[in-house]
Parts: structure tokens; C-alpha cells; sequence
């Protein structure tokens, strides 16, 4: 029986099977036996000439860049555990709250999510000076670069603020972000897009990684965000009235954003003068600037005066010939005396559903900083004003982008790996709400700690927890609410691997042959946790309904109908295995110390064999 995988993916194992795929050539053996990548060997792969040194080209660099490069693909001995005390509908919901550092979650959801997600949002940090919380360690860590940058006394007091003169002040933004766009790449689907908020601070290096990272062919737009409604006149030079929202497709030739419903000022322009059959229509100039030969010609208006060509500098849009089936077909407006310049009836039912998505967002439409600190107050109950966040987003503003991002009906997975107040969570149940979607949502937060602890929540985290349930109670309460509208969450909390040290010194070691014998499992993990850490090796969605059942005194769990059975009990019992396969799950896995012997592991695995060989059989 094959022991179960109880790690993060080996993300650089990935990445040279894929080298190695195109360019097989390229990889060759390491100094230990492992497989590595030639690189000069691969750079001439990718050569049109003889490469004979380090080659010169456009790229953005960075002091710790290399380090974040491997940051990426380093694996990470963590898992997620379930916490159904804070969870809501915990046993049938599809969306999930995630608590802890993003980069080491971005990996553990790198089997479970690949190549799953269609809609990313994040509103990372904006680099205003302030210290990062997201601290990964990368060349020299914040502290030992202040010190020996001369920044601080003796003290460890700061004597100098993080301004853009500081080394470190871009560098330790992009080397946090470089890995965790790297990793959230891999989890968008084919015609999948991700959505950036950002300021003018990082925008531009923001760009830059970017189209390093999805490429620069798949850059869609840098919207500008109207976020706030007056000027504000303690501003030194200008009113900052602005955001940006940087976005990049997957693949671009894939993804499109969907129409916007017209607005009752562009329905209001289309009028029926005429009382046309057909409908509202509105009149739309018959010339234009660009040359078109077959557009110069003299026109008769029905009152008899002669226009002898299109405006001076201008050609008409069409030809004399079509030009004649037009008003032969009442599709030329003369004006109600019939002795204006002719111009070309649009009617409202031809014209395209929706209207066409620009890059200037104003607060009138997607809300501004204002209703955004509205929308949390209404749904969390402070105490302490300290604690009231004010780089929240409007929930408008998100709403947008997920109307632009996919279609309701298509269960689209959206996720927000810098989750901070659940604006995101909050924006997914509001729109599903709004237009009967069944979108779910992944959000992520570090455990961030309130400046002032509240009664009722201690972290940000806790936070959006708070909004999201008081969202979902106010949905519920409505009589229009659909009934299928799913309001639930699941709570997970990236923490230590679930396995032991099972390392132990000569001197650690009994006499007694118990000694020798210790269980890969720490003694505080519940059969729920390694439901969890396996369906993260296994690359299954931690959404799927788990279900504990009795069998023989044991508890067994059964996930989606037997997609997997599962038995983590200390000892298990010959009639659990047999009955666990006669169930013929298509996975089946077991605690490797619930087996007193390996005679009692082999006949589990011909058991199986027998009764169920499709099945496949771990252990943990």
C-alpha cells in the first residue's frame, strides 16, 4: 500500500516536466542524481544565433528577485484545517474563508484549484511607506537590512521613514508580489482574468511583473477608478481623486468582458418622431473624416433641396447605392420638414444588448471610498473607531468587475488572496443576489490583530467573518432571496503539517520495541484534518460534502458520494475495510498505523483487490 503524499506540490518538479516536454534535450542529471535544466543549453533553444554569454534584453530587476523566484516554487510543509465553529453551512456550502499568510495558501490550493479559478480580484498593499506584514524572508530580512543601512539605533528604534529613497522600498514590494502572482497564474482557468487595485506608487512596476508573469500580450487594461467625490483641498500639489485597476487575462484571445446593461440615459436617446413600426430609433451622422471614394456624392432631400456632398473634409459612410435601399426601406431621417442632412436611423431593437465596458470607472456607477466604509459599518458592529479600515473597496466596485468577468449561470470560483474586510465575499453573495448567480468565492487573509481588540472579533479575519454572516442573515430575510442562493462558508486555517518529527537521536530512543514504532500523525489532529490534508494531496476541492459515518465502531468518512472513503482510527477493524470496499470508491486511505501488522496491511489491499480494483489505495 502506497503511503499518501502529505506535502505541498513540488512546484520546480512541475515546471522541468514541462521544460522537459518541449526541450528534452535541456535536462540533464544534477551532481545528486536529480534532474536539472541546462541553461545554457536552453537558452540556445530559444535562439535564432550562437548564444555564447549572458545576453542583454528588456526586463525588470530587482535586488531579491531570484529569491522570490524560488519563493514560488519552494513547497511548503502546511496544510488547511477546517474549523466548523466559525464555519457557517459548514456540510454544503461552496465557498471558503482561509486564514493565514496567502503565499503559503496560493501553494497548498496549487493541486485542489489549478487551473479553476475564472475571476480573480486582490487590493493588495499599496507601498504608502508602511511596513509589510507579509514577510517572507527573502535575501535579508527588514530588520537586518535597517541596521546595517544605518536606520535604526542601537535600540532597534527607527530613525529613518520608509521613503522611496530606501533601498528596499520597491524591492520588498515586488518580492512580495512576484511569487504570489506567479502562483495565482496557475490557478486561473484558461479563459480566466485577474483584476488589480493599485496606485500610482506601484502601478507601474505592477505593469511590469505582470506582463512578465502572464505575459505582455495578455494585458487588458489599467482602469481608472473615480474614488472619491470632492477634491480634497489639504492636497500639496493635486488631489489624488483616483485608483488604478490593473487587468491581465490568461489568455486574452479566450477571455472577453461581457456587455454592461444600458443605462436609462442611453435607452432615453432612442425616440420614435416618426412612429416607425420597428421601434425607437436615434439618428446617427451619415459622414466621417476617413477617405471612402464611393462617399462623395449630391443628395435630393424629399423638400427638393439639393446637398451637394458631405460636409468639406468628410465623406458619407456609405455608397450611393446603398444609400438609395436605405430610404427606400425608411431608414434615413430627413428631419419632420424633410430638409434636413440626411442621417441613418439606429433602431434600439438592432443594436447590441449591452454596451461596451470603458476604462474611466466613475463613483457614480462603482461607488467611492465613502460608500465603501458605509457598507462595513453597516454590517460589523465596532466599538473602537481605530479599528474601522479605510483602504476598503465599495462593494460596487467589485460587483463590476464581476459582471464584466463571466456569466452568473456558469458557477464561476472567484478568489481574493489579500481578503482583508471580505469585500470580495461580500460583492459575490450581493451579485448573486442581484442577477441569480451561482458564483463561490475563496477568500484569503493573513491573522492580522485589531488595533483595539472588540467583543466580537479579535482580527481582520474575524472581521469579515462578521460581515459576511450579518450579510447572509439580511439576504436570508428577504422574500425574494432564491432559495438555492448559497450564503455559507467553510473556515480553514493554514497551520502545520499534520505529520510528526518522526526524526529521533540514538539517546531519544527506548530500549522497549514501542520505541521504535511512532505515529506519523501528531497526537492534536482530528480524522476531519486529514480528511482535509488529503483531498489536498489528492488535488480534490475542499468544497466537496464530507460526510462521517459509523461503520463497525469506527468513524469513516465519506467525501462526495465516494469520490473518497476514508478511516484515520488507530486500529481498523477487517470488517471496516471490507465493507469500505464494497462501497467501491474510486480512492480509499488509511491511517498507516491503524494496521498492527503489514500481514493485516496486505490483506486490506487484497481485500480491495478483490472487491473493489479500481479503487486507489493509500495510506497515511
Amino acid at each position: 500500500m502506497d503511503e499518501l503524499r502529505m506535502h505541498s506540490p513540488d512546484l520546480t518538479g512541475r515546471n522541468i516536466d514541462k521544460i522537459a516536454e518541449l526541450f528534452p534535450a535541456v535536462v540533464t542529471e544534477g551532481p545528486d542524481g536529480a534532474r536539472v535544466i541546462d541553461f545554457d543549453l536552453l537558452r540556445q533553444e530559444l535562439s535564432g544565433h550562437t548564444v555564447e554569454g549572458p545576453q542583454e534584453r528588456y526586463q525588470l530587476n530587482w535586488p531579491g528577485k531570484r529569491e522570490a523566484l524560488f519563493a514560488a516554487n519552494a513547497p511548503v510543509a502546511k496544510t488547511l484545517r477546517p474549523v466548523r465553529g466559525e464555519s457557517a453551512d459548514f456540510d454544503t456550502t461552496r465557498n471558503i474563508f482561509i486564514e493565514g499568510d496567502n503565499l503559503d495558501a496560493l501553494k497548498l490550493l496549487q493541486e485542489s484549484y489549478l487551473d479553476k479559478i475564472k475571476i480573480i480580484y486582490i487590493d493588495p498593499p499599496y507601498n504608502t511607506g508602511n511596513d509589510f506584514i507579509y514577510d517572507d524572508d527573502f535575501a535579508e530580512n527588514s530588520t537586518e537590512y535597517l541596521a546595517k543601512s544605518g536606520q535604526v539605533d542601537a535600540a532597534g528604534n527607527r530613525l529613518v521613514a520608509n521613503t522611496e529613497a530606501n533601498g528596499r522600498f520597491h524591492s520588498d514590494w515586488l518580492s512580495m508580489m512576484y511569487p504570489r502572482l506567479k502562483l495565482a497564474r496557475n490557478l486561473l482557468t484558461d479563459d480566466g482574468v485577474i483584476f488589480i487595485s493599485i496606485d500610482d506608487n506601484e502601478v507601474d512596476n505592477l505593469k511590469k511583473i505582470g506582463s512578465e508573469i502572464f505575459g505582455q500580450q495578455n494585458f487588458v487594461a489599467q482602469i481608472i477608478w473615480q474614488k472619491v467625490y470632492a477634491p480634497k483641498n489639504s492636497a500639496r500639489w493635486f488631489s489624488e481623486d483616483h485608483d488604478y485597476i490593473v487587468v491581465f487575462a490568461r489568455n486574452k484571445e479566450r477571455w472577453q468582458p461581457q456587455r454592461l446593461a444600458r443605462t436609462e440615459d442611453m435607452e432615453a436617446r432612442y425616440k420614435n418622431p416618426d412612429s416607425d413600426p420597428r421601434g425607437p430609433w436615434k439618428a446617427e451622422n451619415m459622414s466621417a473624416r476617413n477617405r471612402y471614394d464611393a462617399g462623395v456624392y449630391p443628395i435630393t432631400a424629399p423638400s427638393g433641396r439639393l446637398v451637394e456632398g458631405p460636409p468639406r473634409g468628410s465623406y458619407w459612410r456609405i455608397s450611393e447605392q446603398k444609400f438609395a435601399e436605405l430610404d427606400a426601406d425608411n431608414r434615413i431621417w430627413w428631419g419632420a420638414d424633410g430638409n434636413n442632412t440626411p442621417a441613418v436611423k439606429r433602431f434600439l431593437s438592432e443594436v447590441s444588448a449591452g454596451r461596451t465596458p470603458q476604462t474611466l470607472w466613475s463613483y457614480a456607477e462603482v461607488g467611492h471610498t465613502q460608500d465603501a466604509k458605509k457598507a462595513l459599518l453597516r454590517y460589523v458592529p465596532f466599538e473602537n473607531t481605530a479599528n474601522v479600515l479605510n483602504s476598503v473597496k465599495p462593494v460596487e466596485l467589485i460587483q463590476r468587475i464581476l459582471q464584466l468577468a463571466g456569466r452568473p449561470s456558469d458557477g464561476d470560483i472567484v478568489l481574493d488572496f489579500f481578503g482583508g474586510s471580505a469585500t470580495t465575499a461580500h460583492a459575490v453573495l450581493q451579485q448573486n443576489l442581484a442577477d441569480g448567480g451561482n458564483r463561490r468565492f475563496i477568500s484569503v487573509q493573513i491573522h492580522e490583530p485589531l488595533p483595539v481588540p472588540e467583543p466580537a472579533f479579535r482580527s481582520i479575519f474575524e472581521m469579515g467573518l462578521t460581515r459576511v454572516r450579518n450579510l447572509a442573515a439580511e439576504i436570508g430575510s428577504l422574500d425574494n432571496a432564491p432559495r438555492n442562493l448559497d450564503l455559507g462558508f467553510r473556515v480553514l486555517k493554514v497551520d502545520s503539517t499534520n505529520l510528526s518529527d518522526l526524526l529521533r537521536t540514538p539517546d531519544e530512543l527506548g530500549q522497549g520495541e514501542l520505541d521504535l514504532f511512532v505515529d506519523s500523525v501528531k497526537p492534536n489532529r482530528t480524522g476531519e484534518d486529514l480528511v482535509f490534508q488529503v483531498l489536498l494531496d489528492w488535488g480534490l476541492e475542499l468544497t466537496m460534502p464530507i460526510v462521517p459515518e459509523p461503520i463497525d465502531d469506527h468513524e469513516v468518512f465519506v467525501v462526495e458520494d465516494g469520490v473518497l472513503i476514508a478511516c484515520f482510527e488507530a486500529k481498523v477493524s477487517p470488517a471496516v475495510v471490507r465493507e469500505m470496499a464494497r462501497r467501491q470508491p474510486l480512492r480509499a486511505v488509511f491511517r498507516d498505523s491503524g494496521f498492527a501488522t503489514d500481514a493485516d496491511r496486505i490483506n486490506a489491499e487484497q481485500v480491495f483487490a478483490e472487491v473493489s480494483p479500481a479503487t486507489e489505495v493509500r495510506a497515511i
